[in-house]
């Protein structure tokens, strides 16, 4: 809303209180017996001052309202930019610079081999730092904004607005600040950021649309059985971890307490040169060499060990032996002899995990081409104006 500013010139002087007017100046004559009411003429100038005063404080404080609309029409509030006729605003584009600054700062210490403090206002390629900065911000709320068009739209949000999302952060704080304050059990943290806010609506969000627009037959994210099974029969080894069983030789080499220096590195140039681990074990004084199965289930377990076999194991083609695994006073090496997989077991432990994963494919894959298709507006003079002292605020 415009504010309306005051006329110029206009301006009217009030009678001076203090001085009678005609019609009250006092005449030279009484009538005998007739007495003026004492503080009659008081009052009435108090009256007028105070609604003199009164006048003033109502057009100061009109002033000061005006003042404030029209700061907040070309402040942070104002538009830099749109997507499909959403707004997006000065105040959310400078949110999103400062949460990814620090990203960004590391990205170009990296590429460009930077030290210190970057200069957002130095050249980096062909791009200044800032502008590198605001164009990383601007493609992450495309698509942020896309799926909080898609939320919308399914019905599970009221606003794709920044400043209904900071109205909705506070009434959440004061939610979870009143649930302390009785006593009530408050999960997770007991008061957001902005930041975690963000993060933490926008995953709520993206389960939600993942379940709706997959539950349709026709839904864009509808994935049948039929579509699981072939990403299963597609890479096999990679679902299969968990239900192959690995039969395999163990080597166990002592080091001696006077070995020498090259003692490992001659070791592996003798394991490197036979034909496999059995080979190995009679030259090796101590040596002792087991062969044992493993059922790859364990490997998500609490058992450590059978974590680092199946790290050993699961790398290892049939006959191939592995890299030294050196431990206090031994060296370990490890020989794949065969495997085998439970193709019915692999499918049913990893079918569930395998849906998941191609939900995220199509749901990542449905919000790219809903950002291609958007129509999407920058006001590059908006953008111009803010510089590196608006993200280090």
């Amino acid at each position: 809303m415009k504010g309306t500013s005051p006329r110029q010139g206009t301006s009217r002087k009030p009678a001076d209180p203090r001085r009678p007017s005609a019609s009250r100046r006092p005449s030279a004559s009484r009538k005998p017996g007739v007495s003026r009411k004492p503080g009659a003429s008081s009052r009435g100038t108090s009256r007028r001052a105070v609604v003199l005063i009164a006048g003033a404080c109502l057009a100061l404080a009109t002033l000061v309202v005006t003042g404030v609309t029209m700061l907040g029409n070309g402040g942070s509030g104002s538009r830099v930019a749109s997507l499909d006729g959403h707004p997006v605003t000065r105040d959310e584009l400078l949110f999103h610079m400062r949460r990814l600054a620090p990203t960004v700062q590391n990205e170009l210490r990296n590429k460009y081999d930077l030290r210190g403090t970057i200069d957002w206002s130095a050249e980096t390629g062909d791009k200044t730092a800032l502008q590198r900065l605001e164009t990383r911000a601007l493609d992450e709320i495309w698509r942020d904004k896309t799926t909080l068009v898609l939320a919308k739209e399914q019905g599970l949000i009221d606003s794709v607005d920044h400043a209904d999302f900071l109205a909705e952060l506070a009434k959440e704080n004061e939610f979870r600040a009143r649930a302390v304050a009785a006593g009530r059990t408050v999960y997770g943290v007991t008061e957001f950021s902005p930041d975690e806010y963000y993060t933490h609506r926008l995953t709520e969000l993206s389960t939600s649309l993942k379940k709706r627009l997959g539950a349709d037959a026709d839904g864009p994210l509808r994935v049948t059985d039929a579509d699981v099974r072939h990403a299963f029969d597609s890479d096999r080894d990679a679902w299969s971890a968990n239900a192959t069983t690995y039969t395999y030789s163990k080597l166990v080499v002592p080091v001696p307490a006077d070995a020498a220096d090259d003692h490992a590195a001659a070791l592996q140039r003798r394991v490197a040169a036979a034909k496999g681990l059995a080979d190995v074990a009679p030259e090796e004084p101590g040596a002792e060499l087991t062969t044992d199965t493993y059922d790859g289930s364990g490997s998500t377990g609490l058992n450590t060990h059978d974590q680092d076999l199946m790290a050993v194991l699961g790398k290892l083609r049939t006959g191939e032996v592995s890299a030294p695994v050196t431990g206090t006073g031994q060296i370990t090496y490890y020989e794949l002899d065969g495997r085998s997989v439970d193709g019915d077991k692999a499918f049913a432990e990893y079918s569930r995990r395998i849906r998941q994963s191609l939900v995220e494919e199509k749901f990542d894959q449905y919000l790219q081409r809903r950002v291609d298709d958007s129509d999407i507006d920058v006001d590059a003079s908006a953008l111009g104006a803010i510089n590196a002292e608006d993200v280090q605020q």
